[in-house]
């Protein structure tokens, strides 16, 4: 039994974790992605604002040699320089690199829109536009303001306080400016490559032959059933439960027998062979489907001698 302080330790955890974004794409498959902390997006945030800090300092020095500043004017036009480089940056990014900029293409994270369809300039440019008011223009009047104008300082640095703790306090880490665009910011999803089925081979025991298809059996399949056959042997990994275990079952002796009768494979396959043997048939399959492609030869179903008689005759 768990205890009640368990339970509710277990709660509390689970409400500090950023809760996965659903989204549902125009294809109507949902997609769950896991929603970007708040730690992860300061870090990419302060990585931007380097990038464009140096940016406008070289050009602040470049205004400097050609005489084009003076020490009282630095201050305000490096200010000017940093606005002129920073929001079109963050705007022309993302929309080149569908959602990132630079910290976050380093971070691996990517704003994406939350109805799942494409990122629009409307929502990045706004999005953008809100970080300015959020962050950037609060805490510029915070380091302008002196000690003469305390209230103004304490307003500019509640201000931004509030503004971060809209992302913590949030379930999915939205800040203003994501909440006004519809966007939220994710992880970039990390591909796993499913193994080559090709590249297994049953064990063989003392007691079992190994398994072996002539070119002829292989002439009868193309390569839209192998891949069926490729989604089968996949499937055998998930475990099911009592009832689907029946059906599973019937449903490969069916198969086995289909093939057995379509390409006359005379032996009988036991009940403990029949995986195996459509593992020996999958790898045999493919193998001959690839030197027969080599040759020119593509077939991409088993009515590919069918269509080549047609071709014939229209000829």
């Amino acid at each position: 039994m768990i205890s009640r302080r368990k339970i509710s330790l277990l709660r509390r955890k689970k409400k500090d974790r950023p809760s996965p974004d659903i989204l549902m794409p125009p294809e109507g498959v949902p997609l769950t992605l896991p929603v970007a902390g708040v730690g992860v997006r300061i870090a990419a945030q302060i990585t931007d604002v380097l990038i464009t800090s140096i940016g406008a300092i070289c050009l602040l020095v470049l205004l400097s040699a050609l005489n084009l500043t003076t020490p009282r004017t630095v201050f305000a036009i490096g200010a000017l320089l940093f606005f002129v480089i920073r929001v079109p940056y963050y705007v022309i990014a993302e929309l080149g690199w569908n959602g990132q900029t630079l910290g976050k293409r380093l971070m691996k994270i990517k704003v994406v829109s939350h109805d799942g369809g494409p990122l629009t300039a409307h929502a990045l440019v706004l999005r953008n536009l809100m970080k300015e008011a959020e962050i950037f223009l609060p805490a510029t009047l915070l380091l302008t303001l002196d000690m003469a104008s305390p209230l103004a300082s304490i307003a500019s640095l509640a201000w931004i306080t509030m503004g971060l703790m809209v992302p913590i306090l949030n379930r999915y880490r939205r800040r203003l400016g994501d909440i006004m665009a519809g966007t939220h910011v994710i992880h970039l999803p990390v591909p796993v490559l499913l193994k080559d089925l090709a590249t297994e081979t049953p064990v063989l025991t003392e007691d079992r032959k190994k398994i072996v298809f002539l070119s002829h059996q292989l002439d009868h399949y193309g390569a839209f059933e192998l891949q069926t056959l490729e989604t089968l042997l996949r499937a055998q990994s998930v475990r099911p439960s009592a009832g689907a275990e029946q059906q599973r079952q019937a449903t490969i002796e069916t198969i086995v027998e289909k093939i057995r009768k379509k390409i006359g494979y005379a032996d009988p396959v036991p009940p403990a062979d029949r995986l195996r043997f459509l593992q020996a048939f999958y790898n045999a399959q493919r193998k001959h489907l690839e030197q027969r492609q080599l040759f020119g030869d593509r077939r991409e179903n088993k009515h590919y001698a069918q269509a080549d008689e047609d071709n014939q005759a229209g000829k």
